[in-house]
């Protein structure tokens, strides 16, 4: 029972949540590009990149990002 509290609290497993006009990140390493067209994240599992227009950051947390947008295309490059 305490071993799933703990997994709860200190979940750190990437995610990312597809949602009709954005998408939530959480578990990222680091944001490597921000722009208009183009978003690209670095995970533990490799580099993401989001293709499409009108990204905008909706919403920044430590580890946690939403952003609102069109998306087009997902490229995901396994390190």
């Amino acid at each position: 029972m305490l071993s799933k509290i703990k997994d709860f609290i200190l979940d750190d497993e990437f995610r990312l949540v597809l949602l009709e006009d954005r998408v939530l990140i959480v578990n990222f390493k680091k944001i490597l590009y921000l722009e208009d067209k183009r978003v690209s994240i670095l995970t533990s599992y490799g580099k993401i990149t989001l293709c499409g227009t009108g990204f905008l950051l909706s919403k920044l947390l430590d580890k946690e990002v939403l952003i609102g947008g069109n998306i087009e295309r997902i490229d995901i490059y396994y390190e």
